[in-house]
């Protein structure tokens, strides 16, 4: 029998990375996890994580329809969903004019368009029993931005949009919703999960060529542990009352911090033209 504590986590991609330490996290805590997995191979593994308490399932986030079987499926046999940790996605290295509008369309669709069909599933029955938690694993390039990753940054500022609105819609069903925004960790996000985009216009080697060496120097040598942010991610699901965003990482800190400096002291010097576009009684 579960712990009266115990909850229902649904993590989209549990095979390596963020997912897999959060769902390790979990189980270790005494929790029960439905983790998505991209085939049969790493169905195995994952389930030997927590006999009995570790579900995987094949899911394609991007397959809207297969989503929501799969969640009436696990509600069905398995229990009720307490805590969506929309997890899953991948990186896009490459600058604007350099990048497609297919390599754009595929970045919001597992990115966004996966989250929200997520979202779109477990929501009835999270309203119905007036509980229930939504986490958006987004970035803190949801709310920085660097050259070269305008395409990742375009899907994370639209999660971390949907996510903080989702929050006020439904806030008074007893639903919690989250923006988590790690900063650099060791993951494999700068590694194998990231698409980089061949280049083809010196003129902006310049500002992007020294941005994209530092990126895969630093891969691997991340400051951030998953392991850490796991734990951070028990302590905010276990939270009465849970924040609109969580920063990870004392570098997400830092350049969100400069960047909102930043913004205020522009929104300054630029006061009087913003306020000068009012009708005048």
């Amino acid at each position: 029998m579960n712990a009266p504590l115990s909850k229902l986590f649904f993590i989209t991609g549990v095979s390596s990375g963020f997912g897999r330490a959060f769902a390790e996290a979990a189980l270790g805590a005494g929790h029960r996890v439905v983790g998505t997995v991209r085939n049969d191979a790493a169905r195995t593994p994952f389930e030997a994580l927590g006999p009995g308490r570790a579900f995987a399932r094949i899911l394609d986030v991007t397959d809207a329809a297969a989503v929501g079987t799969v969640v009436a499926e696990v509600e069905r046999d398995i229990g009720a969903i307490d805590v969506l940790i929309n997890n899953a996605g991948y990186g896009h290295e490459g600058l604007i004019e350099e990048s497609t509008l297919d390599q754009l369309r595929d970045q919001f669709e597992v990115n966004v368009f996966g989250a929200v069909a997520m979202i779109q599933a477990v929501l009835p029955g999270m309203r119905q029993r007036r509980a229930g938690h939504i986490l958006n694993v987004t970035s803190m390039g949801g709310i920085i931005t660097m050259p070269g990753l305008g395409i990742y940054h375009g899907s994370k500022f639209a999660l971390e949009g949907i996510s903080e609105a989702l929050g006020k819609e439904v806030k008074d069903f007893g639903i919690h919703v989250t923006a988590v925004e790690p900063g650099g960790f060791r993951t494999d996000w700068a590694g194998r999960s990231m698409v980089r985009v061949e280049r083809s216009i010196p003129d902006y080697d310049a500002v992007f060529e020294p941005v994209r060496a530092t990126r895969q120097a630093r891969s691997g040598k991340q400051a951030g542990d998953p392991a850490k942010a796991a734990q951070a991610i028990l302590q905010l699901v276990a939270a009465e009352h849970p924040p609109a965003h969580l920063l990870l990482g004392t570098d997400a800190l830092r350049m969100v911090r400069e960047k909102l400096a930043s913004l205020n002291a522009e929104i300054d010097a630029w006061e009087s033209v913003s306020a000068s576009t009012d009708f005048t009684s």
